[in-house]
């Protein structure tokens, strides 16, 4: 396996990883900016407003986006898999 295929393989799990990741991070961080406006307009500065709708909204977004997730993932794997296969790794 020349160099070249390696920076290709690395590359296309490190964009697995982020293309996985994105959706449930993009759903925190919109949760997390309105949380900040609602305790921005009612003055109440709690912990545990911020963190409890966050996590079950995170948790909701891992159930809801777990397919895509895994599709993704299945494609590196057997990409993974097919390099290991044809003797490429």
């Amino acid at each position: 396996m020349t160099e070249a295929e390696v920076y290709e393989f690395t590359s296309g799990m490190f964009m697995a990883v982020l293309i996985a990741s994105t959706p449930v991070l993009i759903i925190a961080l919109v949760t997390g900016l309105v949380i900040a406006f609602v305790q921005a307009l009612t003055q109440i500065q709690e912990m545990t407003l911020t963190f409890v709708p966050k996590i079950l909204v995170i948790f909701v977004a891992l159930l809801a986006t777990t397919p895509f997730i895994y599709a993704t993932l299945e494609r590196l794997s057997t990409r993974g898999f097919d390099a290991i296969a044809s003797g490429g790794l």
